[in-house]
């Protein structure tokens, strides 16, 4: 190589490594984008969003799927395949044990129990009961499980918001709010009646069965049972079961395998109103008039007396009717001292307390208060 090129080759390396360091310290002051903004959790806009979210996420991991396997049926390839039914599901304590609704597991040959995060697990029926449509499963406990704290739905209020959690047409985890929109709403569902019911317009939709209804203290006070939906999905109507029922049933479910009802035994009954009894010739009062009594019952058996005469009633509400009734019965007045101007106020009172259990019960006899002491029973008709 000849001296001319050598020097230009390092002439022309100099040139390159100079472009290189003046590049570099123009890069280094010429003003850099800036970085992006780290990642923030949600902040809620206002108080009703906060509420909702916490409620979700403080209740949420104690919220489940459940998916119930019915039978094998054949597709039109003549393929097997399971037939399967779902719906939500609360883990209540840290034995394992999940409340549902019994039309839920109700024909389930197998159970599949998913929480969230995707952890699935088998779980065993250990007992239901049809007339308050609830059932529990169990499944094994497992570290990390967390368990639903119940409130006290004896202290509701019309306008209170609630929350929902379950898992509707298989979209599982799903939260909707909304408010109670009534209390002790007597509704005909599925051709059963479902009695003193929780009304609230949170949209409550299939699959959303045996799901949480909670307040915005983050507490369950009711178990979403059913919907009133002429057109087959949610229009506002959802029904959910107090939990202070459902507590007795899942710890009567857990102990026996099944609900026990107290029971009285009175056959037919009227609730008499002020201007009712009046017009009967009784002391304007509130309660119970008796009709008929189950022979040999609790109520026959502690000297409680049914009517013997019959008669035409006459109502003016809203126009002019008439109402067979029999006089001559005892009027309950009370339970245990708690007033029963209705039949459900009556029945409240009862289903409160157990079979074998002693109750004073107040009645009016030839407009006379008497206490009466019945020994209440198991009602046959629930009884299994």
């Amino acid at each position: 190589m000849s001296r001319t090129r050598s020097w230009s080759l390092v002439v022309t390396v100099a040139v390159i490594f100079g472009a290189g360091v003046l590049v570099g310290m123009w890069l280094l002051q010429a003003p850099r984008p800036p970085e992006p903004a780290p990642v923030k959790s949600y902040v809620p806009l206002e108080s009703g969003e906060a509420v909702v979210m916490d409620v979700y996420r403080r209740l949420n991991p104690t919220v489940v799927n459940i998916v119930a396997t019915t039978g094998i049926a054949l597709d039109n390839w003549m393929r097997l395949w399971p037939q399967q039914g779902q719906g939500t599901g609360l883990v209540v304590d840290m034995e394992g044990h999940i409340v549902t609704n019994s039309h839920v597991v109700a024909k389930a040959l197998a159970l599949e129990v998913t929480f969230p995060g995707e952890k699935k697990v088998s779980g065993k029926l250990v007992g239901q009961d049809s007339a308050s449509d609830l059932a529990v499963i169990k499944i094994e406990p497992f570290p990390g499980m967390m368990v639903a704290p119940l409130g006290n739905s004896d202290n509701l209020a019309v306008g209170q918001r609630v929350i929902a959690i379950g898992n509707p047409f298989g979209f599982q985890h799903t939260v909707t709010a909304g408010f109670i929109s009534a209390l002790h709403r007597d509704v005909n569902v599925d051709q059963r009646t479902m009695t003193d019911m929780i009304q609230t317009d949170a949209a409550i939709n299939p699959g959303n069965s045996g799901g949480p209804l909670i307040n915005s203290r983050a507490e369950v006070i009711g178990i979403n049972t059913a919907i009133y939906a002429p057109a087959g999905g949610s229009i506002g109507i959802g029904l959910a079961l107090p939990i202070n029922r459902a507590r007795k049933a899942v710890q009567d479910i857990v102990k026996w395998g099944k609900v026990i009802y107290p029971w009285m035994g009175i056959k037919s009954s009227m609730d008499l109103e002020p201007k009712i009894a009046a017009q009967l010739g009784l002391p304007r009062i509130s309660g119970v008039l008796i009709f008929d009594l189950i022979p040999g019952g609790p109520a026959e058996q502690a000297g409680l007396r049914g009517g013997h005469t019959r008669a035409i009633l006459r109502e003016h509400r809203p126009h002019l009717s008439l109402k067979p009734i029999i006089l001559g019965g005892d009027v309950i007045l009370a339970v245990d001292n708690m007033l029963t101007p209705t039949s459900d106020d009556f029945k409240n009172a009862v289903r409160e307390k157990e079979p074998g259990q002693r109750v004073l019960v107040t009645i009016l006899r030839n407009n006379q208060e008497h206490g009466v002491e019945v020994m209440l029973g198991e009602d046959p008709i629930v009884r299994r």
